[in-house]
């Protein structure tokens, strides 16, 4: 249960997801946007560091995963609120 609100899981699947948007919308950018950032393709490159960024928390979370809540201690937590 601990394992589904981890911050990790969270935050490396909205990195994932907005890496892979902002990298596809880099990949088709037109010279007029291209321009505008004096020649830096910025959203491929922002994209694929959003996009690794999100991976290594997934990485993190796969390789360090939370440990798991004892009953007893639950128990006495939820008796004592």
């Amino acid at each position: 249960m601990n394992r589904l609100f981890d911050l990790r899981a969270i935050i490396g699947g909205m990195f994932t997801l907005y890496g892979v948007i902002v990298t596809i919308l880099g990949i088709f950018d037109s010279p007029s946007e291209i321009d505008k950032a004096q020649g830096v393709r910025i959203n491929l490159w922002m994209g694929l560091a959003m996009l690794a960024l999100g991976l290594l928390m997934l990485l993190w979370l796969r390789l360090s995963p939370p440990e798991p809540v004892e009953e007893q201690a639950a128990e006495a937590s939820d008796r004592e609120g």
